[in-house]
């Protein structure tokens, strides 16, 4: 399947800035599940684009922006030839061991309930598809952003959060039950954010022995197949971000963020 990204975020800010430093993780590597046929990042003002790697592997931009400037709109747009490997993540750059991927975070600490999620089975990819429905049965997604630090015992508490959220409680209770998982950021053409045009998707990997990484949706119960388009993996949202940095001026800050993803028209 080929698809279509539009993702255009816009900085608004009350006084001036002297300066705006952003850091971007939103441009995908090439893997088994798809190829980068095309991609762009532009900025409307003057701006210094610096592109590297993080410790994940991640494609990052550096974004410099010297003021004043009053506002900033960042495009991002490319096109992705995917294909439905099951779930499964193949030809994907490893940096890091499976077993770093245990280490829990703020965002992602197991409590009595999220561990009880684990379904009492054998170990393997039977129980982690199981463990996947079972975090979609006690999470109620709903779209859109939810608050950054939101930790997956508050959401598994309220029943209800973001498809982040819902990842968070997935990534608890996996490494909870012994599997090395990740957060993943991405965008999704018929996920829960499809319809609300103001975030982008996220969703989790496990690794499962005699398996190697498979991916999983809580928000779905599914695994991703060709209607996903992954970008930047990290022990939670913060390491995946797509977009996070800092500014020199006073006053405050809006930000609009529009998230488009479509089939080339030749497909529909």
């Amino acid at each position: 399947m080929r698809l279509t990204i539009d993702h255009r975020t816009r900085y608004q800010f009350s006084e001036p800035q002297a300066r705006v430093v952003q850091l971007l993780r939103m441009t995908p590597l090439d893997f088994g599940g798809q190829t980068v046929i095309d991609w762009r990042i532009d900025v409307d003002c003057d701006a210094r684009l610096r592109e590297g790697r993080d410790g994940y592997g991640n494609i990052t931009t550096m974004l410099y922006i010297d003021g004043p400037v009053n506002a900033v709109s960042i495009m991002v747009r490319g096109d992705v030839l995917t294909d439905d490997l099951g779930g499964r993540v193949k030809g994907t750059l490893e940096p890091l061991p499976p077993l770093f991927f245990m280490r829990s975070t703020p965002l992602t600490e197991a409590s009595v309930a999220i561990s009880d999620l684990v379904p009492p089975t054998p170990t393997g990819l039977d129980q982690a598809m199981a463990l996947n429905l079972a975090v979609k049965a006690a999470v109620s997604v709903e779209p859109g952003r939810t608050p950054k630090t939101r930790t997956a015992a508050e959401v598994l508490a309220e029943g209800q959060g973001s498809v982040r959220d819902c990842t968070h409680v997935l990534l608890a209770a996996a490494r909870s039950a012994g599997y090395p998982a990740r957060l993943v950021s991405g965008h999704c053409l018929d996920g829960p954010n499809a319809r609300s045009h103001k975030s982008a998707h996220c969703w989790a990997e496990l690794f499962i022995a005699g398996e190697g990484w498979i991916a999983f949706d809580p928000s779905t119960g599914r695994l991703p197949g060709d209607t996903y388009v992954r970008v930047a993996v990290g022990l939670d949202a913060g390491d995946s971000t797509p977009l996070s940095g800092t500014r020199r001026g006073g006053g405050i800050e809006e930000l609009d963020v529009e998230v488009r993803i479509a089939m080339s028209q030749s497909q529909e």
